[in-house]
């Protein structure tokens, strides 16, 4: 199987550790997830190898990503660390690796990090490359050093607190997929009443309604769960089909709400 594009629904691990990261990604695959996200700063590259490795499913079934973290851009460091990562993944390539985050105030440039990324894919190490945290205008920076449709994907924070709309779009139109992270905004959705009483209008659970919007707009979400009932649950939710009305009514949720803001963040949209 070869995946030309992001499968439409991928299990985090952001924040799994050990045991819980190797289940939960077994779980997750044994349901039907066939994509998995992974991260060099979430210190479980090697958990979620074992999970992979241990599920039974071939690789070439899996869509498994991984970020490079920020203090590995200068392009030497980007390639060796990307071999680590797969030596910790037990795999010889990723299908999609992404800068995790854009340079700190460009102290790495651009240029330098991207181009060895694509040098990554070159050597087969991974076969789709992308970003992740960045602005509209890094996106447009990025297209224009790697040229168009050579970035699969930007991954950014997308929930109902946080459309993330100038972003979503921008990327949209210059053909990059987004793939959104936190689309449960670390649980809050729970919370919320427009969501739980379209939920009920759908025998779901808010958690559902937040991931069927996140992917009515055309958004991948990754959510991340150790429990199988909420794992089938997530995947579950891309069978419900909100009415423009309940879309409208989640898009009056908005209220710029951002969660993963570190103070290396890029000047946001």
């Amino acid at each position: 199987m070869s995946f030309s594009t992001l499968p439409n629904i991928g299990m985090g691990t952001f924040r799994l550790k050990g045991n819980d990261a190797r289940e939960a990604v077994k779980s997750a695959l044994s349901l039907g997830y066939r994509h998995i996200d992974t991260a060099q700063m979430y210190d479980n590259e090697a958990e979620v190898g074992d999970g992979i490795t241990s599920s039974g499913i071939p690789r070439r079934e899996i869509f498994l990503t991984t970020k490079v973290w920020q203090d590995q851009l200068h392009a030497d460091d980007l390639i060796h660390s990307l071999h680590d990562s797969l030596a910790r993944l037990k795999t010889d390539h990723v299908d999609l690796a992404l800068i995790h985050w854009p340079s700190p105030d460009d102290e790495v440039p651009m240029a330098e990090y991207l181009g060895a990324l694509r040098d990554a894919q070159r050597e087969g190490l991974a076969k789709h490359i992308g970003i992740s945290n960045f602005t509209c205008a890094q996106m447009d920076q990025a297209v224009k050093i790697l040229g168009q449709d050579a970035i699969l994907t930007n991954q950014v924070e997308v929930h109902p607190f946080l459309a993330n709309r100038k972003v979503v779009e921008h990327a949209q139109k210059l053909g990059i997929t987004v793939t959104g992270y936190m689309p449960l905004a670390v649980g809050k959705v729970m919370e919320d009443d427009t969501l739980q009483q379209i939920g009920q209008a759908h025998n779901a659970t808010p958690a559902q309604i937040a991931i069927a919007w996140v992917a009515a707009r055309g958004v991948v979400p990754i959510p991340s769960s150790t429990r199988p009932t909420h794992q089938k649950a997530n995947l579950d939710a891309l069978n419900i089909r909100l009415s423009d009305e309940e879309i409208r009514a989640i898009d009056q949720l908005d209220r710029g709400e951002r969660i993963a803001d570190p103070d290396f963040a890029p000047a946001w949209d």
